[in-house]
């Protein structure tokens, strides 16, 4: 079905995935989260316009469990608080959206999941040097 050389590319992709997350501080892997789960999305959409109804199923499912046992396991909604509580009704309305836009073939409601995550990746993304500060200051601390 696939050329070698499609076969090799696989390959290698998987490996720099594996490599990226092995290394990855945990605000890191939840880019990759975000990521995936966009990436997952755009395959949707791709197959969607194609008509390929079985690729497009498991792209919206390979989403739906990022979104699911990723982001959303990753919430402490003991410790949380507000902010997690909200994210997690947000993880759970996302993951219904993508439910509902696979079955009704809607790239529409594809596109609102993927706006949503977008959001939030670049909101992550935006604390990083916050997250870098809270966490070197263990370091420097612990020097003295």
């Amino acid at each position: 079905m696939f050329s070698q050389g499609h076969a090799g590319a696989s390959a290698y992709a998987r490996v720099g995935v594996e490599t990226a997350v092995m290394g990855a501080s945990p605000h890191r892997l939840i880019v990759l989260l975000y990521q995936g789960a966009r990436q997952a999305i755009a395959q949707a959409r791709m197959h969607l316009q194609q008509g390929n109804v079985p690729e497009r199923g498991k792209a919206v499912s390979k989403a739906i469990r990022i979104i699911e046992s990723g982001l959303q396991q990753s919430l402490n909604l003991e410790v949380g608080g507000e902010i997690a509580g909200r994210l997690n009704a947000l993880y759970s309305y996302m993951t219904r959206r993508l439910f509902e836009a696979n079955i009704k073939q809607s790239e529409t409601m594809l596109v609102e999941v993927d706006g949503l995550l977008a959001t939030l990746e670049e909101a992550w993304i935006g604390i990083a040097p916050e997250v870098a500060r809270m966490t070197a200051q263990p370091a420097v601390e612990s020097m003295r």
